[in-house]
């Protein structure tokens, strides 16, 4: 391992931190964009500071079980079906994109916040706000308090950036098509009895009907069992772009890891690259889904 860079009279130099300030995500277009869907991955990355870790009391392996691990592997196929893809480059442990910026747990930091914070969620109890207090299986991930200071510089450097990216593929979709189509894509802890796909709408708020039901065909079509709604319905980002009424609309997917991940090892699988043809053929289904069927419905004349 290579010795930390430092700067006269300064901190270490972190060459990662500087990498995801330059840039915090990574887009891959289509050659042509052929419908209105945009598909998102904020959770699979895993470009892990290296004041991060010297900050944290868990090993690297340990960290990367809140990823979604390789799911950006799993849809980097979307582009050549005429949709782009937008995934995160910084990881859930670090800042979660999925998460209100306001989610935050003040007695997180050794001062107060110069941000603003919203009322205390189920989720920032759980240790599970904008900046995660525990990782997904609840181990503590910080030795110390923070300084207020990198609450602002996660929210403004990462967040807030990554949302404006997909904030405007989104409106690049509308604009040709009249709709829009966010596809967030997720990855969920195997269980018993569990099925291969959740489909979360915020039940039935941010997507239209018609767009599940397809959604759902066409994942049944090529073999996955699918659920609805639990238990993921959706978090922040469905909740904040999911606008039926005016053609936007916003869905999020979650894959079962035990069809292509080794949950403990956090490796993929020999299954992964059967599954991942799979899912290209699913989500090719997806897409041919009529642009002029997710537009917003007007209202008829009581005359007409």
């Amino acid at each position: 391992m290579s010795l930390p860079r430092f700067t006269p009279g300064g901190p270490p130099v972190d060459g990662l931190l500087t990498t995801l300030h330059a840039a915090p995500y990574v887009i891959s277009r289509p050659a042509a964009r052929l419908n209105p869907f945009v598909f998102a991955s904020p959770h699979s990355g895993r470009l892990y500071p290296e004041s991060f870790l010297r900050q944290s009391r868990l090993s690297a392996l340990a960290l990367r079980r809140s990823e979604d691990a390789h799911v950006d592997d799993l849809f980097a196929g979307v582009p050549e079906l005429g949709a782009p893809f937008i995934a995160a480059r910084f990881p859930r442990a670090y800042i979660d994109a999925n998460r209100a910026p306001g989610e935050l747990d003040e007695t997180m930091f050794d001062g107060p916040l110069h941000v603003p914070v919203e009322q205390i969620s189920a989720r920032v109890n759980a240790g599970l706000g904008v900046i995660p207090r525990v990782v997904r299986d609840g181990a503590e991930i910080y030795r110390a308090k923070l300084k207020p200071a990198e609450a602002e510089e996660r929210l403004s450097r990462l967040h807030r950036r990554y949302h404006a990216g997909v904030s405007a593929l989104l409106r690049e979709a509308h604009a040709q098509f009249a709709a829009a189509v966010l596809i967030d894509c997720h990855s969920m802890p195997s269980a018993a009895g569990a099925p291969d796909i959740v489909l979360g709408d915020r039940y039935g708020t941010a997507a239209s009907n018609i767009l599940l039901r397809h959604t759902e065909n066409a994942f049944q079509l090529h073999g996955f069992k699918v659920g609805r709604n639990v238990p993921y319905a959706g978090g922040y980002t469905t909740q904040l772009y999911g606008e039926p009424v005016r053609g936007v609309h916003a869905l999020q997917v979650e894959v079962n890891r035990a069809l292509y991940l080794d949950e403990e090892r956090i490796e993929l699988t020999a299954d992964f690259a059967a599954m991942q043809n799979r899912l290209m053929l699913a989500l090719a289904e997806l897409v041919r889904l009529d642009a002029r069927a997710l537009r917003p419905q007007r209202m008829r004349l009581a005359a007409e």
